[in-house]
């Protein structure tokens, strides 16, 4: 499915009703999880994602992924949007917290978040949601948006269904990674 999602066109930035985010969000997680039938790389499923999410979520300004690479190190995967923080410590930023806590984190203002890490002075709120796969950390899913109040808890859900299906089948490392 390289022709992405069959979505009705929304600017970049919109902030949607809720429910009419959900809506589009579950009208989306067939074709998504369609589009990543079969494939077993964990980097070409985040890419994926990545790609497809962007295109559901219009409200947000970033959308990507912070592999873990050490015992307590984020480092930046694909993703869509501007420029990126590079490595994240499990101590710093939601998502540290969301990597340390293993849980996510639903932040619908940045700026009382203690330890909030600035990489785009826009973002107001934030949707972080761990990846793990046989009980180990690989990744966490990073959504932000220049709206207060960017992400729902209803969206968190079907995010956080979408990311055990989609890595269900994932071989990590991924081959060649070592």
């Amino acid at each position: 499915m390289s022709e992405g999602i069959l979505l009705e066109p929304v600017a970049r930035g919109t902030l949607l009703p809720e429910a009419a985010r959900v809506a589009r969000l579950e009208s989306a997680l067939p074709q998504i999880l369609a589009a990543l039938e079969g494939e077993t790389d964990e980097v070409a499923i985040q890419a994926t994602l990545a790609c497809l999410l962007w295109e559901t979520l219009p409200q947000a300004n970033w959308c990507g992924f912070y592999r873990r690479v050490g015992e307590r190190m984020l480092a930046v995967g694909p993703y869509q949007g501007g420029m990126g923080c590079l490595r994240i410590p499990f101590e710093r930023g939601v998502c540290g917290a969301c990597a340390r806590e293993g849980a996510s984190q639903l932040v619908p203002d940045v700026r009382t978040f203690p330890g909030h890490i600035s990489c785009d002075d826009a973002t107001r709120s934030e949707l972080v949601i761990p990846i793990t796969v046989a009980g180990r950390l690989l990744a966490v899913l990073d959504l932000d948006s220049p709206h207060l109040g960017g992400f729902s808890a209803a969206e968190a859900r079907l995010l956080e269904n979408l990311m055990i299906q989609a890595f269900a089948q994932a071989i990590h490392p991924s081959p060649g990674m070592g």
